[in-house]
């Protein structure tokens, strides 16, 4: 309970006062079960939705692609 309470804190001391820019790996059709009580993930989304600006990005991760090959030794 802790963290979402330090969570919607954050984003209310934000809302409408300056930018907020999230990051997640985890779709926004799962942060409600994540977040876990409704009345809290209602209010958390409703502030971070209103007036954004959503990037959802597709394709191979950099990460795997900047991922150096092992190399070989002969033997």
């Amino acid at each position: 309970m802790m963290h979402r309470a330090a969570l919607m804190e954050i984003i209310e001391d934000r809302h409408g006062k300056t930018s907020l820019i999230i990051t997640s790996q985890l779709p926004v059709s799962k942060w409600h079960e994540v977040i876990g009580e409704k009345t809290i993930a209602d209010a958390i989304l409703d502030r971070i939705v209103h007036d954004a600006h959503r990037l959802e990005l597709t394709g191979e991760s950099m990460r795997k692609k900047r991922k150096p090959e092992p190399e070989t030794q002969e033997i």
